[in-house]
């Protein structure tokens, strides 16, 4: 069974230099950019079957659209709690100073702890919004008091923890 092209773990791919825009996709590149999102794991074959290609059409398309820097990769969905990371927290930080450097040192910070899952810049009340997954509420005091509050220019945070998970989805929708 030839699974597709196997990028986990790699870096992103730099857009070509004619990157195609999304608009100049056709209904096959769409097919396939749904159908990875569903299921990255689906074999050549099968995937080649559901959008009417060749399996070489098929993985050559795939290619392409990994090239373009439409697909940036492919990763297994872990369940958080067998992993003892059951506790989903969010966390406003305010920044005392906001000025490039503190951005910068901030940003390279925040790259280095592993709890932390996604780290937005902000318009509104506060400077970043923290996602950051952890084993329960003692692991998430440890993790605030060792990571957070220790990155560079933080005055103040916000931590809000998720008593329920109401909808979780990594697909993007393609028109």
């Amino acid at each position: 069974m030839a699974l597709m092209p196997n990028i986990v773990g790699k870096k992103p791919a730099k857009p070509a230099q004619r990157r195609k825009k999304f608009g100049d996709l056709d209904r096959t590149d769409k097919l396939l950019l749904r159908a990875l999102q569903a299921d990255g794991r689906i074999a050549n074959v099968t995937l080649a079957e559901k959008v009417h290609l060749s399996p070489a059409a098929c993985l050559e398309r795939v290619r392409a659209l990994t090239e373009s820097g439409f697909i940036r990769g492919f990763h297994a969905s872990l369940d958080p709690v067998a992993i003892e990371a059951g506790m989903l927290v969010f966390v406003q930080v305010v920044l005392d100073r906001t000025t490039p450097e503190v951005f910068k040192a901030f940003k390279a910070a925040v790259q280095v702890e592993a709890e932390i899952l996604e780290c937005h810049m902000v318009a509104g009340g506060f400077d970043y919004l923290i996602k950051a997954r952890v084993r329960d509420m003692r692991a998430y005091r440890e993790f605030v008091a060792r990571a957070v509050w220790s990155l560079p220019g933080v005055r103040e945070t916000h931590t809000y923890a998720v008593m329920e998970e109401v909808k979780e989805t990594f697909e993007l929708q393609v028109r």
